[in-house]
């Protein structure tokens, strides 16, 4: 009989670490049971500035550590010294910047590991773009880079084995707007079309087709159309997600504007959880298990904003459950009657493990 997952323990592929900053430098080294490992991505943000703000900083090893995104907003990739300074084995070292080092403020990172910087580079051959990826087949998750060429039909190789569910696509130069260019969320599961979000803004989702905006997923490659955004001359990034069960999960739901409201199967007790409304313009919200240990989850970051950590004052609020996740609100940010919204969502622990240990509640 098949067993129901091939991750028994999540935090061998994603963990969430807290910390302390002390303004000069520091090694971060993660708690987790197997999530002791060298992250490819890193999502860093400051919880309670002083300045009471602080940007959604990313890093991924296939660039550097000194290359920096700031995802709230519509900036380049930039060089910085002060941030990631470098890569360990079981976390990261800092520098004195007070984006990700304030002294006494808290921050959090969110961490994936990918294929350990470990990549497969391809060239530009007929309608394929020149591109690498490294690639996690196991936990769904694949970092890309791709030369862009502004024309419709391009393809990029993405390295997962299945159709990604999830893409998040940025231009590293910003070459295709004057003003910059934004974090495009690209997604399939809420009626499979390929639908786009930004990122950086609470804008409601746009449909993507034609010969401009197409972006169409398969098992092999992203199909990009000829808009700036996907497919401007010069370089991209991108991270691609697909669910796996017991560890991962990309879905949507619709609320029902009740305090008992919507619930949401997931297959694990959730470690990480990101919404969006995709029919309204509200920001997109982030819980995660370790700044909310105990229900009701209630401690929310804006990855389009670089407001502190808050709590909400009208009535945001989520059970972490062994199984999934019940909306406890009647806010339309989470909750609305009738909204439609997206999720992604990374395990605590699956709901069943292979040699059948179940899920604890919280």
């Amino acid at each position: 009989m098949a067993v129901y997952t091939a991750i028994d323990d999540p935090s061998a592929h994603f963990h969430v670490q807290l910390w302390t900053g002390n303004g000069t430098s520091q090694t971060i080294t993660n708690d987790a049971n197997a999530g002791d490992f060298s992250p490819d991505w890193v999502w860093i943000k400051n919880r309670t500035s002083s300045g009471g703000a602080g940007p959604q900083i990313i890093w991924n090893t296939t660039r550097t550590a000194d290359r920096e995104f700031h995802m709230q907003s519509t900036e380049a990739e930039h060089t910085t010294t002060n941030g990631i300074t470098a890569f360990n084995a079981d976390g990261f070292d800092l520098g004195n910047g007070g984006t990700v080092n304030e002294n006494n403020s808290n921050f959090v990172s969110w961490q994936w590991i990918a294929n350990g910087n470990t990549k497969t580079t391809y060239s530009a051959s007929g309608n394929q773009l020149a591109g690498n990826f490294q690639a996690n087949t196991t936990a769904g998750f694949s970092i890309i880079t791709y030369s862009g060429n502004a024309t419709n039909g391009a393809t990029v190789q993405h390295g997962l084995g299945a159709a990604p569910e999830m893409v998040w696509l940025k231009d590293r130069n910003n070459t295709g707007d004057a003003g910059g260019t934004n974090w495009l969320a690209i997604y399939t599961i809420a009626d499979g079309s390929s639908d786009r979000l930004y990122v950086n803004d609470n804008n409601a989702k746009y449909d993507l087709s034609g010969t401009e905006l197409r972006c169409d997923f398969d098992s092999s490659n992203l199909t990009l159309g000829t808009w700036n955004n996907l497919n401007a001359s010069g370089p991209h990034v991108g991270f691609c997600f697909r669910s796996i069960q017991g560890y991962s999960k990309f879905g949507s739901y619709t609320g029902n504007g009740a305090p008992d409201g919507t619930f949401v199967y997931l297959g694990f007790k959730p470690a990480f959880l990101l919404v969006k409304q995709t029919d309204g313009a509200d920001n997109w919200q982030l819980v995660d298990h370790k700044r909310d240990i105990d229900n009701i989850v209630e401690n929310f970051l804006m990855p389009d904003s670089n407001a502190a950590e808050t709590t909400h004052a009208n009535n945001i609020k989520v059970d972490f459950l062994s199984n999934g996740f019940k909306c406890r609100a009647t806010n339309s940010v989470f909750n609305g009657n009738g909204n439609d919204y997206i999720y992604m969502a990374f395990a605590e622990s699956p709901f069943v493990t292979s040699t059948g240990i179940p899920a604890t509640a919280r």
